[in-house]
């Protein structure tokens, strides 16, 4: 007897996943061709110099920890998260417990748990596997920058896809950027030492990102008081001091914003001096 679906049908299994790759690679494909993906791509090309340089030196991090040439270059791949990177790379070379390596990296990337409940309504339109590949590829500078562009979820389909390609461009930019570094840091590890200190550079560019939204004065109130948390609580274990920041920050503007000081005053009439 033969079986009903064989690899090739056109009703089997086969043609299944020929469809649905068919599908994924035009989605891909007018995603490319959209203005708004080489926007996306050269707004974090101008800060990708500074992304490279962080990763340069996280993989040399990771390779003078001790750790083999597998893990390293899996690690290098795979885990796109430097803060996290760099604080659990020291704890590997140190033999410190997993629990302990796994603990620290899940409060270093608490933030993202803020990006992704601010990032929320932009994609729910995406499919599970489209929002979980958006959660991977999201750095600092790739949400900043796309919040920037687009401080609002659009309801226009236009505009959805719009968003949806300037995210691709933007995030795929700054995943090269950091792969293709922290693999040139691994094969140049035993040439560049650590005292180097390259890292900083990704520093100085979230700090321009970060002057460059300093629009109002609630930002610059909101960035002041992130600042000075993060700086008091620094002692805390697991870098818990940028989770404390955050909240810090955020309720202090959500404060701030009831106040009347910050309401917009009402509108005049035109050609008139009466509020309307």
């Amino acid at each position: 007897m033969q079986p009903i679906f064989y690899v090739g049908s056109s009703c089997g299994p086969g043609w299944f996943l020929t469809n649905r790759n068919e599908v994924v690679v035009r989605a891909l494909r007018e995603l490319i061709r959209h203005p708004e993906f080489r926007i996306g791509a050269s707004d974090m090309a101008s800060v990708a110099p500074g992304i490279a340089a962080w990763g340069l030196m996280t993989g040399v991090a990771m390779v003078k920890s001790g750790m083999s040439l597998i893990e390293v270059l899996l690690m290098g791949v795979l885990v796109f998260a430097g803060s996290s990177q760099l604080a659990a790379v020291p704890l590997i070379a140190a033999g410190a417990p997993m629990w302990v390596i796994l603990a620290t990296a899940f409060c270093v990337n608490l933030r993202f748990m803020v990006f992704s409940a601010h990032l929320r309504p932009y994609v729910m339109h995406q499919s599970l596997w489209r929002r979980m590949a958006s959660g991977y590829v999201m750095a600092d500078l790739s949400y900043v920058l796309f919040t920037r562009r687009f401080p609002h979820p659009a309801t226009d389909p236009v505009v959805i896809k719009a968003q949806d390609a300037y995210w691709a461009g933007n995030c795929a930019t700054g995943w090269f950027s950091w792969v293709g570094a922290s693999l040139l840091g691994i094969a140049l590890a035993n040439f560049i030492p650590l005292s180097w200190g390259l890292g900083f550079a990704g520093i100085l560019a979230l700090l321009g990102i970060m002057c460059s939204l300093a629009s109002t004065r609630l930002r610059v109130v909101s960035g002041g008081i992130a600042g000075a948390a993060a700086v008091a609580t620094f002692a805390l274990p697991f870098k818990l001091n940028i989770l404390f920041a955050i909240a810090a920050a955020v309720a202090a503007c959500l404060m701030l914003d009831k106040l009347p000081v910050t309401k917009p005053l009402p509108a005049k009439a035109a050609g008139t001096g009466d509020p309307v």
